[in-house]
């Protein structure tokens, strides 16, 4: 059975900033505190807390959608890669970003459920009130 993750986040910023705060890997890096490869093309590169996340943009639809395999070092060497899909919509003049998260390996699922918050939602937030 394929397990999945869904969470949405409204943060205080448009959603196409939001988008575009996702792929650049300045503000991205500055969001979780950590250097980040990530780009916004098919194909580019993912790498995230010292190698610890990994993976590929797998598609963009600019500015709503982004698609990556992703995986973390928790993940055992056969593995597959999990599937991150973000959505970003406007919701008034915030932004919000549906998540779903498929097929994390049983191991990790719980430390991915809840880094989302840890590691994203609560320092995205924090980022964007100036602090």
């Amino acid at each position: 059975m394929r397990s999945v993750i869904q969470q949405s986040i409204i943060l205080p910023a448009p959603a196409e900033k939001l988008y575009a705060m996702y792929l650049d890997p300045a503000p991205h890096a500055a969001i979780t505190g950590a250097p980040v490869t990530i780009g916004p093309n098919s194909g580019d590169p993912f790498r995230a807390f010292e190698g610890n996340l990994s993976g590929t943009i797998l598609t963009v639809v600019a500015p709503t959608l982004i698609v990556q395999s992703w995986r973390s070092t928790h993940f055992n060497d056969n593995d597959p890669d999990s599937t991150l899909i973000l959505t970003f919509t406007p919701h008034g003049g915030e932004g919000r970003i549906d998540l779903v998260h498929l097929d994390v390996p049983s191991q990790d699922y719980q430390g991915v459920a809840d880094g989302w918050e840890a590691y994203y939602w609560r320092p995205w937030r924090r980022y964007l009130a100036g602090g």
